[in-house]
């Protein structure tokens, strides 16, 4: 009996991911790589780090095992600004590099991977004939890259989110993809589906193990990878990019409400960690840790269950979508600024908090 390659894909990485943990936890605990209570941090004793690795790997073998005959070069490209990304993030979590070398060097040259490759966006290109939507593509494609990296890896400071988010986001691209015949896009969803769904089986609260900047980085680079690549059969504009902007709708609206917010308090976005994201207010207004989690889990499953019924509706119907989601969009990050929330100081140095 022959199994289709995103359901090997799948099991692979789950199971990886699942048993690497326990060993990789052990040798963060042995080097002492642990993540220590402080005032930005909701955890109130000191957490393994280093969970990221049990994810790489996990992803990493699944593809070994699945991947034959598909576009080389493009599947080099993924593999090598994804262990990138995971090196980066290694070396931030234990202090060797400053915080924002991963923000203006790794992800951009991650990006420049994926773009050499051909995994680039194909938006202006559509309006603007000739070199000027050829330029504005490539600005586009560093921009979402960079972009949704970050915004998984500001995305982790809850127990089981960043996680469980991807997990999510990862499977509405896996069922997208297989709506739409896209093969590789299908069984490397379905991998990164997989491997973050075992870690969370050791990250949901109350966490025994951090995935720390490694794991987050290299799931968000998958994200940010699965919505450039998945073309929705017969779509055309919005449809296109409502696709990836709503399957990542979570990351995409807790990273516009804390730069809106911190920017208004005269704070640098990116580099100014706090317990002012999203979770952390829904927590004050009374949903508490795993209630706000569970909470944008919801949100992320109507954001994707949106994103893969968008292709089917018809123009005006994906227009109207769009700009109701736009205007529910402001009106939550309004209510949100105005709800409890720790109002943090200027950033004095280096911090793993976000």
């Amino acid at each position: 009996m022959t199994f289709p390659s995103d359901l090997i894909a799948f099991a692979v990485a789950l199971v990886g991911s699942l048993l690497l943990t326990v060993p990789v936890r052990r040798l963060a605990l042995h080097y002492g790589m642990v993540d220590l209570p402080g005032p930005r941090k909701v955890h109130l004793s000191p957490i393994p780090l280093l969970g990221g690795i049990a994810i790489y790997l996990g992803f990493v073998l699944a593809i070994l095992f699945t991947f034959h005959g598909v576009p080389h070069q493009q599947m080099v490209a993924i593999l090598a600004g994804a262990t990138l990304l995971a090196l980066v993030g290694l070396l931030d979590d234990g202090g060797l590099l400053h915080h924002q070398v991963k923000l203006f060097v790794g992800m951009p040259l991650a990006a420049l991977f994926l773009y050499a490759s051909g995994v680039r966006a194909q938006f202006f290109s559509e309006f603007v004939p000739g070199t000027s939507g050829i330029v504005l593509d490539a600005c586009l494609t560093f921009v979402w890259v960079v972009g949704i990296t970050a915004s998984f890896s500001i995305l982790d400071h809850m127990d089981g989110l960043c996680a469980g988010i991807a997990a999510v986001a990862a499977g509405f691209f896996t069922l997208s993809a297989t709506l739409n015949g896209q093969t590789m896009v299908r069984t490397l969803g379905a991998a990164a589906f997989g491997a973050a769904l075992g870690f969370l089986h050791w990250n949901f609260n109350p966490a025994k193990i951090f995935m720390g900047d490694g794991g987050a980085m290299f799931l968000g680079f998958l994200m940010a990878t699965l919505g450039l690549k998945i073309r929705p059969e017969g779509s055309h504009f919005p449809a296109s990019w409502l696709v990836p902007v709503l399957i990542l709708g979570v990351p995409i609206f807790d990273t516009t409400l804390v730069s809106i917010s911190r920017a208004r308090r005269g704070l640098l976005p990116f580099t100014s960690p706090g317990k002012d994201h999203t979770a952390h207010r829904l927590s004050n207004i009374g949903l508490g840790h795993r209630g706000a989690v569970l909470a944008l889990y919801g949100l992320a499953v109507l954001f994707g269950g949106l994103g893969v019924l968008t292709p089917f509706l018809s123009l005006a119907s994906e227009s109207a979508l769009a700009g109701v989601l736009l205007v529910a969009g402001l009106i939550a990050i309004l209510l949100l600024e105005n709800a409890p929330y720790e109002r943090q100081a200027k950033l004095e140095g280096p911090s793993s908090a976000h």
